[in-house]
């Protein structure tokens, strides 16, 4: 607009000049009173032209003050997004199942026997007929030599058993153990669990796979003359590559085993149940809570808004200079008029 303004003066200077002789030849023949003909009209007109220009610069400022904090915001968004990145967030989810894939318990007896194995159920488990006697033995077990894979060259006999699979029944599996004799002053047993019994099972090379077990998974104790009683949870974990990997945790209880034999025995024996703890699996994975996806969106808005701003800073000014030669020219009116 102020263009054409500009324009249309410059095409049309004398009819400007028409004008403004017609405005003086009419203003000539009208009589104003003294100190009314140069104040007042052009004070008013001064004042609201103050007015507004100070008005113009208020929202300059204003939306250059949020420009400034837009760019601020730009700053910590990208900052706050690196450091999601460096720190992901562990998440923790459970799944529940009716049956688990029977897991493998690995038993490191030494010079102890096996004398009985059964699955029971609803934690009933009948009392002993003949401790300490051979019994029956109903679980699926396999016995398996290989090389310590810390050493690689002492022998380990393992004697590995089916766990416990239906959840829902509380099935769990007692087992008795018998020492005949010791040169230790306490006597003990090791084992580890690994995940899926089926897995040793069909492995080509049943050695190899105990070795990569015992160097993966924890091993345990249960001790001689106690009831230990073992519930087992099952965990997998999701690494940053893609690959899972599976680990027990476990609640121990011991209860002391009172011998009731009417002879005393110089030899041990060994009781444990292994049992599920709840049905549901654990699932842990790092998860980054930075989503690129908000962050461009967001990214978006704020120069969004200060393009936004920048134009409207930009008409502003405009309209500021714009407001200012309408003033000036306005004042070389009433000047040449009060000439």
């Amino acid at each position: 607009q102020l263009s054409e303004d500009v324009e249309r003066v410059s095409e049309n200077p004398t009819e400007e000049r028409e004008g403004e002789m017609e405005v003086h030849e009419d203003s000539s023949s009208v009589i104003l009173p003294d100190g009314e003909l140069g104040t007042t009209t052009p004070s008013l007109r001064f004042s609201k032209t103050c007015l507004k220009n100070v008005f113009s610069v208020i929202l300059l400022f204003i939306y250059l003050l949020l420009m400034a904090v837009a760019v601020f915001l730009v700053y910590q968004t990208i900052s706050d997004f690196r450091e999601k990145l460096k720190h992901p967030v562990m998440s923790v989810t459970y799944k529940e199942v009716s049956l688990y894939d029977a897991p493998g318990i690995a038993f490191y007896p030494g010079k102890a026997r096996l004398l009985s194995c059964k699955h029971h159920y609803y934690d009933h488990i009948p009392p002993l007929i003949n401790p300490g006697q051979p019994g029956d033995i109903e679980c699926t077990t396999q016995r398996i030599n290989y090389t310590d894979p810390f050493t690689n060259q002492t022998m380990k006999y393992a004697l590995v058993v089916q766990g416990p699979r239906d959840v829902k029944k509380r099935e769990l599996v007692f087992l008795q153990f018998h020492l005949n004799e010791t040169d230790q002053d306490f006597s003990a047993i090791d084992y580890l669990l690994f995940s899926s019994f089926q897995e040793f099972v069909s492995s080509p090379e049943k050695a190899k796979f105990m070795k990569d077990c015992e160097s993966s998974y924890s091993s345990w104790k249960f001790s001689a003359g106690f009831r230990t009683w073992v519930k087992m949870s099952l965990v997998k974990t999701k690494e940053e590559d893609g690959s899972e990997t599976v680990e027990f945790k476990q609640e121990t209880s011991v209860v002391n085993y009172i011998d009731q034999r009417t002879k005393p025995r110089s030899d041990q024996l060994f009781f444990v149940v292994f049992e599920w703890k709840d049905p549901f699996i654990q699932t842990v994975q790092d998860i980054i809570t930075a989503n690129p996806w908000n962050m461009i969106a967001l990214l978006c808005g704020i120069f969004l808004a200060l393009f936004k701003a920048a134009d409207f800073a930009k008409l502003s000014v405009k309209w500021m200079i714009k407001i200012r030669r309408r003033h000036l020219k306005r004042t070389r009116q009433v000047t040449n008029h009060i000439s």
